[in-house]
């Protein structure tokens, strides 16, 4: 295997005095295999030694990783060592008895089992998703003493690494605290040997030989602000007051498409008053999908938004709904009254419908969801980057996004229907939004 011109600045890097090293940038700019990649020559030259390779989530570590990179490494850089992949702990075994684990941080009893080892590196995968509490916990296993070892004589010692890589976040993140401005993340004192902490940005553009062709198109195809985060590196401006942070939405987001079954299943519409004859210059009409699983968390489904209108987006609204075997459509009733509940009654006659009211700002009715987020209950199945990109915009100031946040509204209503009781309190504190008590969903 050839390495990239950066991959070789890169491994400079990871070969440094340094201890801590970081790879940050867009998406498929090789970060993850590089890394990889040392990690293996770090336990070939040492045999017996222990190396481990973490993520904030294990179902991501497992399909990314475990499934997809370190194979692929292995078969392109090492296809003449033959390793073994433990499934019952999720660690490889090489000639030498060197080991790989992986892991993620969201499973306590694999994590202390984990912990349980001492390691020479540790590698954070996706670190952006993981705090920096749960990073200082992890680093006290880097301990393992073992020695490089050439045509069975015993060398130095080897060096022990920390790795991470991320798609930078914003600038409050403790990657551009520790790494770009080379403060203590909590004190935001100054690094009392900064030199230990390096990094290197490398973005798809580095890695144009090894991607696939219209990838790079499709980055340069995205708005602004995520071109900055996945084609071009760099780290976020920071809003202390955002509600979404893009790290939180990638730390629950669903990839491999596993979901529980499900308890009940909502469509919800945030209309903006187009009519069937003149909807070029108006709003979209917000329209997602979305349903409560059986380990009590929120799936965020499909967004369905057109524009469009009331015939049209009717008809999407009730093919959402029996496309999804849904049990009820939400929908906002403030603008034209009834007639939300009458559009959905013409286009499928005898659709549940559960009405919802907002009497205050958008930004205070996302807060409650904002907060649910955080705590891992409401997961996106794949990507909605047009949604994403208006949640971005709510922060505890207000909406500052350039345009009607309807996905983002409706995106609202759904949770707020399938979490009742965990935004009650919002609402009976702030007024922001009246949901019936005693709606019914249904059964399908």
């Amino acid at each position: 295997m050839k390495l990239t011109a950066k991959q070789l600045e890169a491994q400079k890097i990871l070969s440094s005095i340094a201890l801590y090293c970081m790879l940050f940038g867009g998406s498929r700019s090789g970060k993850t295999f590089l890394a990889i990649r040392n990690i293996v020559l770090r336990a070939i030259k040492a045999p017996g030694s222990r190396h481990c390779i973490l993520r904030f989530r294990f179902n991501h570590i497992k399909s990314s990783i475990i499934l997809d990179t370190f194979p692929k490494v292995m078969s392109v850089c090492f296809p003449e060592i033959d390793w073994k992949l433990n499934k019952s702990d999720w660690f490889v075994v090489l000639p030498n008895g060197s080991e790989i684990w992986f892991g993620g941080l969201d499973d306590k009893q694999r994590t202390e089992k984990i912990l349980g080892n001492e390691y020479a590196t540790i590698y954070f995968n996706e670190c952006s998703q993981i705090s920096w509490t749960a990073v200082g916990m992890v680093i006290t296993r880097l301990a393992q003493k073992v020695y490089e070892q050439y045509d069975n004589t015993v060398g130095k010692q080897l060096t022990m690494r920390l790795y991470f890589d991320c798609n930078p976040p914003n600038k409050l993140h403790w990657t551009y605290l520790l790494f770009i401005k080379k403060v203590e993340p909590e004190t935001k004192m100054p690094l009392s040997k900064p030199d230990n902490y390096v990094s290197i940005k490398m973005n798809p553009k580095d890695n144009a030989e090894n991607l696939t062709d219209g990838y790079l198109d499709t980055l340069a195809s995205l708005s602004p602000r995520l071109r900055k985060r996945f084609e071009e590196g760099e780290f976020a401006d920071a809003n202390p007051n955002g509600l979404f942070a893009d790290e939180t939405i990638d730390k629950w987001r669903v990839l491999d498409g596993r979901v529980p079954d499900f308890i009940r299943i909502v469509v919800a519409c945030d209309p903006s008053g187009s009519d069937d004859t003149d909807n070029a210059d108006n709003d979209a009409i917000g329209i997602v999908v979305a349903a409560l699983g059986t380990d009590g968390n929120v799936y965020l489904l499909e967004d369905c938004t057109v524009k469009a209108g009331p015939s049209v987006w009717g008809r999407v609204t009730t093919s959402a709904y029996d496309r999804h075997q849904a049990n009820a459509v939400v929908g906002e009733t403030n603008f034209g009254g009834a007639m939300v509940k009458y559009v959905i009654q013409t286009s499928r006659p005898g659709t549940p419908f559960v009405p919802v009211t907002a009497s205050r700002g958008k930004s205070v009715r996302a807060e409650p969801v904002s907060a649910l987020m955080e705590e891992g209950k409401i997961r996106f199945v794949g990507y909605f980057s047009e949604l994403e990109e208006e949640l971005a915009g709510f922060s505890t100031m207000g909406y500052i996004g350039e345009k009607s946040p309807n996905r983002a509204d409706a995106f609202v209503w759904a949770i707020t229907a399938l979490f009742p009781g965990a935004t009650k309190k919002a609402q009976t504190n702030n007024s922001s939004l009246v949901v019936p008590t005693n709606h019914h969903f249904g059964t399908r």
